[in-house]
């Protein structure tokens, strides 16, 4: 008989150890001191199917690096839209060591839009470089009919305030291959592109490319550059070979 009681009254124990997390309440006290969580919250962060865990854990974090205008019901609301507390905590955090300016609703709008709120900060800090294109060259050819083939890396820093609703880094990347393309069908002839590749981009970077991205572009570099075929020649001789074929059908038909 002492069994039968005995069984379910373990599971009682257990079941209002889960539904009342004390360990987290005295975590939460001996981190950050009494009022910030309480017990009556905690259950009701059960009841609403948020994990405590996760709250709470933020808001210790949070509140250790000095971020004391973040509350239990501000991370409750974020993660109950579906957005990813810890990250946005992380970036809040390493926005504030950097001295970048984010403030908790706009880390909040960016992990909402998808965006990847702690590796937009890590970027603004340590600027990143990205190809143009990604793969292979981008073909010009200047006025003297010579085709020049380049590839260009574009190191770029995340413009926070712009990073919801701003274009992508392939935004970036088309942009910068249509300025070096119309930068290279500018010159004379195809030396001028290989004596000179720096002027190619600083013309690309006065065009402000960045403007409507999440992005700041810093600098634009040819990586690498050669020369293709004679694509005037080409040309010429393949309408050449045209008149060719007009001049007999029209002496046949004579």
């Amino acid at each position: 008989m002492g069994l039968y009681v005995a069984i379910p009254l373990v599971l009682f124990i257990l079941l209002l150890l889960w539904i009342v997390p004390v360990g987290l309440w005295l975590q939460a006290i001996f981190s950050i001191g009494g009022g910030s969580v309480t017990i009556l919250g905690l259950v009701g962060m059960r009841f609403r199917r948020v994990p405590p865990g996760v709250i709470v854990n933020g808001l210790i974090a949070a509140r250790k690096a000095g971020l004391d205008n973040i509350s239990t019901s501000d991370l409750e609301v974020h993660y109950m839209a579906g957005g990813n507390v810890d990250k946005v905590v992380d970036a809040l955090i390493a926005a504030s060591k950097a001295g970048i300016e984010l403030t908790y609703s706009i880390a909040t709008a960016i992990d909402l839009a998808g965006r990847d709120v702690l590796s937009a900060v890590q970027t603004s800090v340590y600027p990143k470089v990205i190809d143009a294109p990604i793969d292979g060259k981008l073909s010009a050819v200047a006025k003297d009919g010579i085709e020049v083939r380049a590839r260009a890396r574009v190191t770029v820093r995340t413009d926070i305030p712009n990073l919801v609703g701003g274009a992508t880094e392939d935004t970036i990347i088309a942009r910068v291959g249509e300025g070096i393309v119309s930068a290279i069908g500018s010159r004379e002839t195809y030396e001028a592109v290989l004596e000179n590749p720096d002027s190619i981009s600083r013309t690309v970077l006065e065009k402000g490319l960045n403007k409507g991205t999440a992005f700041e572009i810093l600098s634009i570099d040819i990586a690498d550059i050669d020369v293709g075929k004679n694509i005037g020649a080409q040309l010429q001789a393949d309408q050449a070979e045209a008149d060719l074929r007009v001049a007999q059908a029209k002496a046949e038909t004579r």
